[in-house]
């Protein structure tokens, strides 16, 4: 039985398309940044903002407790901006005094800078708010969030998309790199928010090294057909 083979003339038509799909592939995974509001406990003992292992609206605090937020332009757990500002809970609930049967949990509010607002917005406070919620003791922190901060806008999974009414709309949408800040927000204690270690990308936006190897298969791929179609009109 003969075996057919692709005319040259199909292959050379078909490496060009591939090797674009994948070089738009690799300006894709530059879109890999999302805008969104992070939550964050914070460690009264260190000083310092742990990213919460709950979403608010499970997350029960205790009396004494201070959670924060801050709204930015991150990939991850990793790379997400803290919360800025070192208000403790004596500084943020000083005139709340202690009620039976109730709780008091310190928040801070990080609207974020121009940089992480979405077009034609702007941060309603160019500084974190602090605000000192009290709620019943069996309550989450979205409850003791929308006491202090509302309106507060969820999307249909329940994912918070805004404080304060801020931002107006979007919801978690991603952003790409190209617009993402020149430098990240500095955290709460004087640390950058750099990019997530191990994802596979080359650390400075570009595509990462997997899509690279396949755009050099499909350029060896394109070389040899043309090779082959030169020997046939030998």
């Amino acid at each position: 039985m003969t075996r057919h083979r692709p005319a040259p003339l199909v292959l050379l038509v078909l490496v060009p398309a591939l090797l674009l799909a994948v070089l738009g592939a690799a300006g894709q995974a530059r879109a890999a940044g999302y805008r969104y509001w992070s939550f964050w406990d914070r460690d009264a003992a260190a000083g310092t903002w742990v990213y919460a292992t709950q979403g608010p609206s499970t997350a029960r605090p205790s009396d004494g407790d201070v959670q924060g937020f801050r709204f930015s332009v991150s990939e991850d757990a990793k790379d997400a901006a803290k919360p800025r500002g070192k208000a403790g809970f004596a500084a943020i609930c000083a005139g709340t005094p202690a009620r039976e049967g109730t709780k008091r949990v310190g928040l801070v509010l990080d609207f974020g800078t121009a940089a992480d607002a979405p077009a034609g917005s702007t941060p309603p406070d160019p500084n974190p708010r602090t605000a000192c919620a009290r709620v019943g003791e069996d309550a989450t922190t979205a409850d003791a969030l929308a006491s202090v901060a509302g309106p507060l806008r969820y999307d249909t999974n329940a994912l918070l998309c805004a404080i304060a009414g801020y931002p107006r709309t979007g919801c978690g949408e991603p952003v790409a790199d190209d617009r993402r800040p020149s430098s990240p927000s500095p955290g709460t204690d004087g640390a950058s928010a750099g990019r997530a270690s191990g994802d596979g990308g080359s650390g400075n936006g570009g595509p990462s090294v997997g899509l690279l190897t396949g755009a050099a298969a499909v350029a060896v791929l394109g070389g040899a057909a043309i090779w082959q179609a030169r020997r046939r009109r030998g």
